[in-house]
């Protein structure tokens, strides 16, 4: 019991300390009032009328306020073929506050700063790829059992979300960062599942502890929601606050 207990101390002193680079370490905005908050256009996402074929695009940005510093948001946007309008798919924690469904469903540009933070494009999928995909995530959306429920910590919320979507649609062969609190709250499984990225397995119980082994996520251990990785593919460390570290994730 005392080793468990030192452990666990050391532990929470580990994130202190990771907690405190984070916040000194960060490039955010730090707004308070987010009707002030920037929203503009990055210029990632293609035109819609230069772009005639499908496409899908995956983005996290750091939260908006004080919850910048500890985890990233996540959205998926997707036009279908010869579309004249982008589809967003996101997880709204004030939406279930005020009666209304988790699930937020937006016709807009979908690479627009998060309440001041830019976005990261985690992935581009496009043509026939992205065709077969939009079914299956129109399909995982209507599916996920949480539409009334959001919970910041530890789940479900909008990484758990997004997470859901990527594990139950193929062609999305990526994971999301390692600070995306929620990622690994498992929910077809509850306790075991294939990972994000389907080329390994993970061990997670309610996204507290856990473990991942595989060929795209390297090795991650989960402490309290906390992920500590090593990517051995594309080298890179992974670090709760801060996020990956090394070179970039790229889908294998």
């Amino acid at each position: 019991m005392k080793l468990i207990g030192k452990t666990f101390l050391s532990t929470l002193f580990i994130a202190f300390l990771i907690f405190a680079l984070s916040v000194f370490n960060s490039g955010c905005t730090h707004s308070t009032d987010w009707r002030k908050a920037d929203r503009s256009s990055i210029g990632v996402a293609p035109l819609i009328a230069e772009t005639e074929e499908a496409v899908v695009q995956l983005y996290a940005a750091r939260a908006f306020n004080w919850r910048q510093y500890v985890a990233v948001h996540s959205w998926i946007s997707f036009k279908e073929k010869g579309a004249k309008q982008w589809t967003t798919y996101q997880v709204v924690g004030w939406r279930v506050r005020n009666a209304q469904s988790a699930i937020s469903k937006t016709h807009d540009l979908p690479d627009k700063k998060w309440y001041g933070n830019d976005p990261e494009l985690l992935m581009d999928l496009r043509g026939v790829e992205a065709s077969k995909a939009i079914p299956k995530i129109i399909t995982a959306v209507e599916s996920y059992p949480y539409k009334n429920s959001y919970r910041a910590y530890p789940g479900p919320n909008s990484n758990t979300f997004i997470s859901y979507i990527i594990r139950n649609v193929d062609e999305l062969s990526v994971e999301l960062p390692p600070h995306a609190i929620g990622r690994d709250w498992l929910v077809d499984s509850y306790v075991f599942s294939k990972t994000e990225s389907g080329t390994g397995v993970q061990m997670s119980v309610l996204g507290l502890l856990g473990f991942s082994l595989g060929a795209a996520e390297g090795v991650e251990l989960n402490l309290l929601g906390m992920c500590f990785g090593l990517d051995l593919l594309r080298p890179a460390i992974k670090l709760p606050f801060l996020g990956r570290i090394g070179m970039d994730d790229k889908p294998l």
